[in-house]
């Protein structure tokens, strides 16, 4: 591991493994999963969703004979197809994760990555208080800062 350059994909794998083992993407689904159901362009997007849903079903007389499976997968292929989903998720995504990227995930990632590159050397933390949503400064930890 020593001898791998910055970038090199071998070590970002090992990297992006231990960050996996650590629990570190899970806390992080979590805490973003735990968000997402209040913010305006959750609710917004569902709105949509549902009116498009709707209207598309108000055009259809419900019969015993009618394909259920067929109608909703033209449905699911006509809101698809829409472009409303990647527009609601761009912007769920800017009000639940872009706010945490720097203040809540960064610090986290940066203090794993950097007792994976250097064990020993900085203060052992139990994987709890790395998975913790507050992050606090930490001045006895004397590794230097690392950044990608």
């Amino acid at each position: 591991m020593a001898g791998l350059p910055p970038g090199d994909p071998q070590l970002v794998s090992m990297i992006v493994n231990h960050l996996k083992t650590q629990g570190l993407f899970d806390q992080f689904r979590r805490d973003c999963l735990a968000d997402v159901d209040t913010k305006p362009a959750y609710l917004n997007l569902k709105q949509r969703v549902d009116n498009f849903v709707s209207n598309h079903l108000s055009n259809h007389t419900w019969s015993p004979h009618l394909n259920k499976n067929q109608l909703r997968n033209n449905i699911r292929q006509l809101v698809l197809q829409s472009g409303m989903l990647e527009q609601g998720v761009d912007r769920i995504v800017a009000q639940v994760v872009d706010p945490k990227i720097n203040h809540i995930f960064r610090p986290q990632v940066e203090r794993v990555v950097r007792e994976f590159l250097s064990p020993g050397s900085c203060s052992q933390e139990s994987p709890s208080s790395l998975l913790s949503t507050e992050t606090k400064p930490d001045s006895t930890t004397p590794c230097p800062s690392w950044t990608p």
